[in-house]
């Protein structure tokens, strides 16, 4: 194996590495959110588009490279099959195409898990956020729910005192405003609780996008094992 297919080998097991480390379930996302908060990443973020898409033609070109290697030797594979007279040439040049094969899985993968782990970190990125909204709007909930329930005893000693007081007209006053200082809090309570209950949603949502993601996670490596254990018996098989 040459040089840059190690690399790209390297690359794609570091990828696969990454990927099942963001998919830990004991590490919640707000753990990550505050990895991805340190200046360091702040220091790079400039260069980070720029790094991500050379990688991606990097690997596009790579992965042309070979599918025009395994053509090119299939091709050849075909013509030296009808050909028992030369079974050394044969031999090579069917090592040759299961090498073109193997860069060709190894450069595939690596370029749709390089998109998948950039998509699981927005994700993961996306949901510490909705997190951290749904904690700030739940105390806020509270500390409205907090306000509405002083306000109603304040009420309440408001119209005991109307009862033994020769004021009324005053306190009424008073008692109106707190009436209506009472709504506003109470529309300001279901503003609020509203608003909770969106940030719930989203975050079912988030949390359903990222088990779908595993999923396919799961099932891409699953066709990967059997797609190398295929070519490892067809390379027996032609062996």
């Amino acid at each position: 194996m040459t040089i840059q297919w190690v690399a790209v080998a390297t690359f794609l097991y570091a990828e696969i590495g990454l990927i099942l480390l963001f998919c830990l379930p004991f590490i919640p996302p707000q753990r990550w959110q505050k990895i991805f908060s340190f200046n360091v990443w702040g220091k790079i973020a400039t260069f980070w588009n720029k790094a991500f898409l050379t990688i991606i033609i990097l690997l596009i070109v790579l992965f042309l490279d070979a599918v025009r290697e395994v053509r090119k030797y299939a091709s050849i594979h075909t013509i030296d099959k009808s050909s028992t007279s030369k079974l050394g040439a044969y031999e090579h040049t069917q090592m040759k195409l299961f090498r073109s094969q193997r860069n060709l899985y190894i450069s595939g993968f690596s370029l749709f898990f390089w998109l998948v782990l950039r998509r699981l970190v927005t994700l993961i990125t996306q949901l510490a956020k909705e997190l951290s909204n749904k904690e700030m709007l739940k105390s806020q909930a509270e500390n409205t729910n907090k306000a509405a329930k002083r306000f109603m005893e304040e009420n309440e000693k408001l119209k005991r005192i109307l009862k033994t007081t020769d004021e009324e007209h005053t306190l009424e006053t008073e008692n109106k405003k707190l009436v209506e200082d009472q709504e506003k809090l109470k529309a300001e309570l279901k503003k609020t609780l509203d608003a909770l209950f969106k940030a719930q949603s989203d975050v079912m949502t988030m949390k359903t996008q990222s088990e779908r993601l595993s999923k396919e996670y799961d099932r891409l490596l699953k066709e990967h094992s059997e797609l190398q254990n295929r070519l490892e018996r067809d390379n027996k098989k032609g062996l």
